[in-house]
């Protein structure tokens, strides 16, 4: 997928050549195996053109993750209760709030 800056005026040309909408992003893109040359003067100045990253393609590429995230060190299984990962759930709010969702969805 290419991210495309389309002005409003030629966004009808860009969807005529297969570019599509992203109403999340707020952007037109190029769909993975459509041919990119023709969409050659609205290729973003990111790293889909060769150049550094804009401000706004950095944040498009960050996960969106929830407020009690916590990223953990190793792999285990995210099914299973793992011993390693215990005090840095609990530390972090994480367990708390995933055994009230628990609690709730039981009592449904």
């Amino acid at each position: 997928m290419k991210v495309l800056k389309v002005p409003y005026a030629e966004k009808d040309e860009a969807k005529a050549l297969g570019a599509r909408w992203n109403p999340t992003r707020k952007s037109w893109y190029v769909p993975d195996g459509v041919a990119v040359e023709p969409f050659a003067k609205w290729l973003a100045g990111g790293s889909e053109a060769g150049g550094e990253p804009s401000a706004r393609d950095a944040r498009a590429a960050k996960p969106v993750v929830g407020s009690k995230y916590v990223e953990l060190a190793h792999a285990c299984n995210p099914f299973e209760e793992c011993a390693e990962c215990r005090p840095k759930l609990i530390d972090s709010g994480w367990f708390e709030a995933h055994q009230a969702v628990r609690k709730m969805l039981a009592a449904l």
